[in-house]
């Protein structure tokens, strides 16, 4: 019996809960113009797993750019673009990842930014220039792209904590061999 309790000890110990975070990007003035998104990357650490929400009113665009459109603000080139209001952007791939607002003369008043993601477990961190980028990962526009919309309507707290599903069943075998050692 006390075999099987260190086994199962064992087994919770090396059970590690996947932890998701949502950032609600630019915080409470979300995705417009004059809003420091560079300091708001700073300040966030970004790893591979972790979502990005825009929310912005109608008007505003959010287009993932490579690293020479993010840096020259081009539209019409986007890897991915959304204008929906409510735009969640899963951080799949580790590197710098860049948003601009599509709409002309926005992304030159501010509406850009870059965040660097870790890879799942890594440190990582975000910034609008103020960290060395990684080499950008993304293949050249051919001129003629499907744009892949990921959007949400759920409004999300920034810094949320998504749990691995995996959490309440590690709970309820806990609770059921303690329960059943009780009993004994």
């Amino acid at each position: 019996m006390g075999k099987f309790l260190g086994v199962i000890f064992l087994f919770m110990c090396c059970v590690v809960p996947t932890l998701a975070k949502v950032y609600t990007v630019g915080e409470s003035s979300g995705w417009g113009l004059g809003v420091d998104y560079t300091t708001w990357a700073s300040g966030t650490t970004l790893n591979v797993g972790d979502s990005l929400v825009f929310n912005y009113p109608s008007g505003h665009t959010v287009d993932e750019v490579s690293s020479s459109d993010y840096a020259s603000c081009t539209t019409g080139n986007s890897i991915t673009s959304d204008s929906s209001g409510a735009t969640t952007i899963p951080l799949k791939t580790a590197g710098t990842h860049y948003f601009i607002c599509g709409v002309m003369g926005h992304c030159g008043g501010g509406m850009k930014l870059a965040v660097t993601v870790a890879a799942a477990g890594g440190g990582g961190g975000a910034g609008g220039g103020s960290t060395t980028p990684s080499p950008d990962t993304t293949t050249p526009s051919t001129g003629t792209t499907t744009p892949k919309t990921d959007t949400t309507t759920n409004a999300h707290p920034s810094a949320s904590v998504i749990l691995s599903p995996f959490i309440p069943l590690l709970i309820s075998g806990v609770v059921a061999i303690f329960s059943y050692f009780v009993t004994i």
